[in-house]
């Protein structure tokens, strides 16, 4: 699960975090066409700016929370996907819109070569993979220890290079302090209950 959320229902239902992604950490960017004249986050004072979810942590809320944090007043433009960022962007419909490095690079280059990034986050932890309370503990180091496995089993190498990652590494519930940090109040009426 993403990060924020991770942080979110890592607390209630009490989900734990078993792997991530070996040796990855994550960060927003900011778009805009290459022909715009925005350098800084705050030339966006007043626009609407274009984003794949409210929930997407690193093409979302690091963004907002940065424009936010400088006193940047914008309206959100939720367009579904990364990939409708970073066309809404190139079409002119918002002059920037947030997503991540890897959807920017693989997007389509006829896109892409029109948009440059001019912003970019801090890193932070990458998405959890992790396991409901509820789940027998057996079960999930055995999926922990098959995931470990891939990073020296030649056969996954395709896979893992499909995904665009290098391989797995344990994670703990503590790796995740650098977003809990963010203080994020995003879907806090979620934590109860659940």
């Amino acid at each position: 699960m993403n990060p924020y959320h991770y942080t979110v229902f890592g607390e209630t239902p009490g989900y734990r975090a078993f792997a991530k992604q070996k040796n990855k950490r994550i960060k927003g960017i900011m778009v805009a066409r290459k022909d715009a004249t925005i350098e800084t986050l705050a030339e966006l004072n007043g626009s609407k700016l274009a984003f794949p979810s409210p929930a997407a942590f690193a093409a979302s809320i690091l963004s907002r929370a940065e424009l936010k944090e400088i006193g940047v007043e914008f309206t959100p433009q939720y367009v579904k996907s990364h990939d409708s960022v970073y066309r809404s962007v190139a079409k002119g419909l918002f002059p920037a819109g947030g997503g991540v490095v890897r959807t920017f690079n693989n997007t389509e280059p006829g896109v892409r070569k029109q948009l440059r990034v001019f912003w970019t986050s801090n890193t932070f932890t990458p998405h959890a993979f992790a396991a409901h309370p509820s789940v027998d503990q057996q079960a999930v180091q055995k999926i922990q220890q098959s995931l470990l496995a891939m990073n020296s089993e030649p056969a996954a190498t395709p896979f893992l290079f499909a995904i665009n990652f290098k391989g797995f590494e344990s994670a703990s519930h503590q790796d995740w302090d650098d977003v809990r940090a963010l203080k994020i109040d995003l879907l806090d009426d979620l934590k109860t209950g659940q």
